[in-house]
């Protein structure tokens, strides 16, 4: 399994979810800040949380930072540099 499902699907066995006054339900990953979702059912909840997290990740390579690590699993390493080497040549 590839570092980044293996990272996404520790991420998500970390999640936290909640129903709300409303009936609809809110979840969270506590270890990754801003990570979070809203969604009518639990089961859309856990699919907006699993894009989120997808987005956070995409974004905070697109912007350099450091993201925790998750499971024993480091995005951080040097692997991912060598996918931005290849992508611009």
């Amino acid at each position: 399994m590839l570092a980044l499902t293996s990272y996404i699907e520790a991420a998500m066995e970390m999640a936290a979810y909640e129903k709300l006054e409303d009936g609809t339900y809110g979840g969270e990953i506590p270890a990754l800040e801003g990570v979070i979702a809203f969604g009518l059912t639990l089961r859309q909840c856990e699919e907006e949380l699993r894009s989120t997290l997808e987005d956070w990740i995409l974004l905070g390579f697109h912007l350099g930072h450091t993201l925790p690590v998750v499971a024993g699993i480091d995005l951080n390493k040097p692997a991912h540099a060598h996918v931005e080497s290849v992508q611009a040549a």
